[in-house]
């Protein structure tokens, strides 16, 4: 029959705590008329109760705080300490201890220990401390893997290590919405808005300190998330920055592409990067978490090999009297073109000019400038198609 060992006893023993800052001490107030039974009694009980607030006695929320009962929630963007402590529990000096501490995650395992080199040795009742902090960048299981090794005096090695898992959980819900506005009578290409909503999924308040986007090098961005009251930015959410639990918020941005891309017609095309979101909030007692969401993109819109945009137009117009337009045509395709121009006119909007006439070469990532006449028929709010057709005739590749 096979008998196995007794398993040894270290001579280390090994804690691990989670840092985190205290929350305020609640109370249930317990209240009643004067004129009731108990008269004054319970107003008295609460103003001798030295967790309430004097002369706010009523209050849920008191002056004392209260230590972390239990590991509580991680949540992504926050910052994980924990304090690491291996005390020497016998009788006898221990030699070349080393504490190492890592971090397993879905992807990859991070070592954070402050120090690698081990300790030359650790008396009877003495203890080595250490303080780990990681900004979690990543949701699900991650496990906390602490291990020791040292040396007896009488020159065994020992090795071991405890395991402690945890959950880190999604704090905010972030969708975007990108939409392409029609290009003012100064741009080139078009602007483009992006639309972010930001839930707070959590269980408490944030605090917002800090939503903004940061542009790819092809764009310039304008935060529309603030108006000019008396001369001072006011923030179109008000003066207290707080997310209720559950709540959302809608922040709104425009973009511009820089004017060495504007310039280049061919160039914003296909899928383009618009920047990343940077969301930084603090939670009940300051604590801080920031999120960076990954690049957005767009699909740029498709202009086909010939793109026209309005560059003046007059907001009135007489009725039966002619008006002047400018438009600008953009080849942004990769051959030069001979462009024909077709005017074509409705029940209310006639074309003043030659239809069919030349436009001339048009080469690849260039403009024209073109001044048209038309005149109205008919009064009211009139929409007209501008062109009806651009011809490419003996297109030189």
């Amino acid at each position: 029959m096979e008998v196995n060992p007794p398993k040894q006893e270290h001579l280390l023993a090994l804690k691990v705590m989670r840092l985190t800052k205290p929350t305020l001490f609640t109370n249930i107030p317990v209240t009643c008329e004067e004129k009731d039974l108990p008269g004054d009694l319970f107003n008295q009980l609460m103003r001798d109760d030295p967790s309430t607030v004097h002369g706010a006695e009523i209050l849920m929320l008191g002056e004392m705080l209260t230590l972390p009962q239990n590991f509580g929630n991680i949540f992504l963007g926050e910052t994980f300490s924990s304090y690491i402590s291996v005390h020497n529990d016998s009788n006898q000096v221990v030699k070349d201890i080393l504490v190492k501490a890592d971090l397993q995650t879905s992807s990859q395992r991070l070592n954070l220990s402050a120090s690698n080199a081990a300790v030359a040795e650790l008396k009877p009742d003495c203890c080595i401390d250490d303080v780990i902090h990681h900004e979690v960048k990543e949701i699900g299981t991650h496990i906390l893997v602490c291990a020791v090794s040292y040396t007896t005096q009488g020159g065994e090695k020992m090795y071991f290590r405890k395991f402690f898992k945890f959950q880190v959980l999604k704090p905010l819900d972030v969708k975007t919405k990108f939409y392409n506005a029609e290009s003012d009578l100064s741009s080139v290409t078009d602007e483009v808005f992006l639309e972010a909503q930001i839930q707070n999924i959590t269980t408490s308040p944030m605090f917002m300190e800090k939503v903004s986007l940061e542009p790819s090098i092809m764009y310039n961005v304008t935060e529309l998330n603030s108006v000019n009251q008396a001369g001072e930015c006011v923030s179109t959410f008000g003066s207290r920055a707080y997310l209720q639990p559950m709540d959302t918020r809608q922040y709104l941005y425009c973009l511009k592409p820089k004017k060495e891309f504007a310039e280049k017609a061919g160039i914003i095309k296909g899928v383009t990067v618009i920047g990343k979101l940077d969301i930084v909030w603090k939670t009940n007692l300051g604590e801080r978490g920031r999120l960076q969401t990954s690049q957005l993109q767009r699909m740029a819109p498709g202009y086909g090999d010939v793109r026209l945009s309005l560059e003046a137009i007059p907001d009135t117009v007489n009725l039966e009297e002619p008006f002047h337009i400018t438009c600008k045509i953009t080849n942004c395709s990769e051959r030069t073109m001979d462009l024909v121009l077709e005017m074509c006119n409705t029940n209310s909007i006639h074309w003043c000019g030659i239809s069919g006439r030349q436009l001339g070469k048009l080469h690849p990532s260039s403009s024209l400038c073109l001044a048209l006449t038309l005149l109205s028929s008919v009064q009211g709010l009139q929409v007209c198609s501008l062109f009806n057709d651009f011809k490419c005739i003996g297109a030189n590749l």
